[in-house]
Order: C-alpha cells, then sequence, then structure tokens
C-alpha cells in the first residue's frame, strides 16, 4: 500500500452545527508515523449555514487554534485564505483574510521553534 500519506485533522461534527476539534489527535495520529495536517479553518465552519453568510464560521477564533495546533505538534497547516472573501467559492465564512496570514505565520513559525525539538 502507499506509505506516503498524511493525516488531516479538520474538525468532527456532533450535533452542534459545528466542528469540534480535539487537540490531543495530533500527537496520536503522529504516533502512527505519518505526518499530520491540521485545518483550523474548517473547524471553524458551522454546519447548515452557507459558507457566504457570516454565521457560517468563526474567523476570529483562527489564531487560537492555529497556535494550539502547533503546539500540539502538526507538521504541517491548512489555511483556507482570499484576498477577497466575498468572492471565495466556499468557505469563506470560515477563512482567514489575506492581510492576516503572513503574520499569523510568523507566530506559529516561532511557536515550531520552540516545540519542534521536544517532539518525539
Amino acid at each position: 500500500g502507499n506509505t506516503n500519506i498524511l493525516l488531516t485533522e479538520r474538525g468532527s461534527c456532533f450535533g452542534y452545527r459545528t466542528l469540534v476539534t480535539d487537540i490531543r489527535s495530533l500527537p496520536l495520529m503522529r504516533s502512527l508515523g505519518y505526518p499530520v495536517v491540521f485545518d483550523p479553518t474548517h473547524s471553524l465552519r458551522n454546519y447548515g449555514i452557507s459558507s457566504s453568510d457570516k454565521r457560517g464560521g468563526n474567523p476570529e477564533l483562527i489564531p487560537y487554534i492555529s497556535r494550539a495546533g502547533v503546539a500540539a505538534g502538526c507538521d504541517a497547516g491548512f489555511i483556507e485564505t482570499h484576498d477577497k472573501m466575498s468572492e471565495a467559492k466556499c468557505d469563506a465564512a470560515s477563512m482567514l483574510p489575506l492581510e492576516q496570514l503572513e503574520p499569523l505565520l510568523v507566530t506559529l513559525m516561532e511557536i515550531d521553534s520552540i516545540v519542534r525539538p521536544s517532539i518525539s
């Protein structure tokens, strides 16, 4: 079988119209020996509400949940962004505005440089 795979945490739905991200899953998935990708933007979608409706997500929480994912040892991040979010084809309600991406990435790289040496 193919061993060139990535495991992804992007939240699970438990009937509350929101996705729940269990940060504990990141080190558990890493223990399987594959790289783990964390998708904080998808994790913040509210199901049943159009992605063009601002109520369809919680983008203000992206920095918080992203920092938690990196601190827990994810190997990569998947952050949806757009320079004109109102024109995005999907998930506009849970995207990070493009102008906020670089400062967030700088912070995430700083966190990673601290935690990465201690990750087995």
